[in-house]
Parts: C-alpha cells; sequence; structure tokens
C-alpha cells in the first residue's frame, strides 16, 4: 500500500499545530485521521474501505484465556 511523504506527514503536522494549539493530544488524532484519509485516497479506496482492510490484514489477536 502506498504511504505519503515525509513532506506532507510534515505540512499535517504544521497544520494541526495550527489548528489546535496546546493540545497535542487532538493534533495527533487530527493528524493520524488525516494521514489514514491521505493514503486511502492514493490507493484509490474510499476511507473507511482502506480502515478495514488494514485491520483486516493485521494478525488477530490471540484470545484470552479466561480462568
Amino acid at each position: 500500500m502506498k504511504k505519503i511523504a515525509k513532506r506532507e506527514l510534515h505540512r499535517l503536522e504544521r497544520s494541526a499545530e495550527a489548528e489546535f494549539p496546546g493540545d497535542p493530544a487532538l493534533q495527533q488524532v487530527h493528524i493520524a485521521r488525516k494521514t489514514l484519509a491521505r493514503e486511502a485516497e492514493l490507493n484509490g479506496m474510499a476511507y473507511l474501505e482502506y480502515v478495514r482492510a488494514l485491520t483486516h490484514s493485521e494478525r488477530p489477536l490471540r484470545q484470552r484465556r479466561v480462568g
């Protein structure tokens, strides 16, 4: 899957810092969402379709034993 360029990531970071000054947690959420949206666009997919594709490509988590 295609990834975004570092220059574009830095642009997103600066944009988030300007949009949400003094709130690093909200900045990180904004950057993550915009990054996923851009990667979906680069791969010719809708945002939710891309997120689903990422989650289904991961190895399943081991089930915990309760006991």
